[in-house]
């Protein structure tokens, strides 16, 4: 089985010996109180939570994968994974960098990036199914009425509930402006805004699960009246349990699982088909303005891509440099290196050695870049100045297309050559080392794929305001 050791030293070199972290973030009135000794403990919580709890169920979830009741609907997670969410929800981690008015720690946007590092170095597929409710919970801080806000942060924020983003249909994925899922007003009187929801969606990541007691799904659809392509999507809220007035579940609502993929990678995460069927959903933002609502649950999805690419480079690097100096096989080019051995280890054939320093590099590289980029996420939060947010900002929009695309790329080069360290034992289950290939592969492609990334850097980013950034 493959082993994790947090990169605390490496995460805190980047972050206070590179970026001056503290310096950048006690200037911002909400991090004032900042310090390294407080973000290192943080992490070096979080990389206990990150090694000891979820990293055990990574290679046993791979294999088992989930289980969808079809009588039900209800999906099952793989063995341990609801007791970790468990475990995760005890520790506060979902609260970690949320709106302390909404029941959230407040810490930086970069702990949180590290703290997700580290959970998708353990395991990836786990870490999908609290990972999508970030997104979710700011899109409903930044677009949500008041009523939603108070409704649904509070549960999100401490992980009661989680949530999805149901973009995809069978026919449109990147061109969204082909979708046909459809909403129309309630009248029945009730008068509390709410529609009924029909379509189908599919590739919806975390779409139906046990570890929590109610899923938000943020669905895109299309009123009655909307005009066709993306001006005519709207956004809505549309929840698997319809909660009461006091918070707590009410009836089941008509969205559910209709099948489970079966995917190449992340065998442990349930990729639903997810059926809308008459579902009782709320307008999130303004009708046929929901894109624009989606994108911001959508750019925190890229980062959060990165990031996962980001874990699986660290964690396939030390697998395969551990066993790089452990195996021995034949005589270095140059003379024997362990003349007390039969051969000697293979780390110090030159092309081992490339490939072990390409993965660290990457690694390196796109820690620094990853932290540079959630530091001036945090700026624009938090600053009060408007110039300052304004370039923060359009340094995060530039930036997230590169992450999203360059470090998935490299994390599939690196996950490949440190699976071409072992040998052929890279090639065995039980090693880890194809899980963490298989795995990395969807990273290339979810969220948009990368393609659609360098069309978005150069259409949208660098065209759209003629080389600025």
């Amino acid at each position: 089985m493959p082993q994790y050791t947090p990169p605390l030293r490496d995460m805190q070199f980047v972050l206070h010996e590179v970026l001056d972290a503290v310096g950048t973030l006690r200037p911002l009135p909400a991090h004032a109180e900042v310090d390294a000794d407080t973000i290192n403990a943080v992490l070096e919580e979080g990389g206990k939570f990150a090694s000891q709890v979820i990293a055990p169920i990574n290679l046993s979830g791979d294999a088992e994968g989930c289980t969808l009741d079809r009588a039900t609907h209800e999906v099952r997670a793989p063995k341990g994974f609801k007791e970790a969410y468990a475990t995760y929800v005890e520790g506060g981690w979902p609260a970690l960098s949320v709106d302390p008015e909404f029941g959230g720690q407040g810490l930086p946007a970069v702990v949180n990036l590290c703290f997700y590092e580290m959970l998708n170095s353990a395991n990836q597929a786990w870490t999908m199914y609290p990972g999508l409710s970030h997104g979710a919970l700011e899109a409903l801080h930044a677009h949500g009425t008041p009523e939603q806000k108070a409704l649904y942060l509070p549960k999100l924020t401490s992980g009661e509930w989680t949530g999805t983003m149901c973009l995809t249909e069978p026919h449109c994925g990147t061109d969204l402006g082909l979708l046909r899922s459809k909403a129309e007003p309630i009248l029945d009187g009730s008068a509390d805004g709410s529609y009924r929801v029909t379509g189908q969606k599919i590739f919806i990541s975390a779409g139906e699960h046990d570890l929590a007691a109610n899923i938000v799904h943020l669905v895109l659809a299309r009123l009655p009246d909307a005009p066709a392509g993306n001006k005519g999507i709207s956004l809505f809220l549309v929840p698997k349990f319809l909660p009461t007035a006091d918070g707590g579940l009410g009836a089941r609502n008509g969205i559910f699982c209709s099948g489970l993929e079966h995917k190449m990678g992340i065998h442990a995460n349930a990729t639903c088909q997810m059926t809308l069927d008459g579902a009782t959903g709320w307008l999130v933002g303004q009708p046929n303005k929901g894109l624009a609502a989606m994108f911001v649950m959508m750019n925190a999805a890229r980062l959060g891509v990165g990031n996962q690419s980001l874990g699986l480079t660290e964690v396939a690097y030390q697998n395969a440099v551990a066993y790089a100096k452990d195996r021995i096989q034949m005589r270095a080019l140059s003379g024997p290196k362990a003349p007390d051995k039969p051969a000697d280890p293979i780390i110090v054939h030159p092309d081992v050695r490339k490939m072990l320093l390409t993965a660290r590099a990457y690694a390196e590289g796109g820690r620094a870049l990853m932290a540079y980029t959630a530091l001036k996420l945090d700026v624009a939060l938090a600053t009060d100045d408007e110039d300052e947010r304004d370039a923060a900002n359009g340094q995060v929009a530039l930036l997230t297309p590169i992450i999203k695309a360059f470090i998935t790329d490299n994390g599939w080069i690196a996950t490949s050559h440190c699976q071409q360290v072992f040998g052929g034992h890279g090639y065995i289950h039980e090693w880890g080392m194809e899980q963490f290939v298989r795995d990395a592969r969807i990273n290339m492609i979810y969220e948009g794929t990368n393609t659609v990334q360098s069309l978005d850097l150069l259409g949208r980013k660098v065209r759209g305001d003629n080389g600025k950034q």
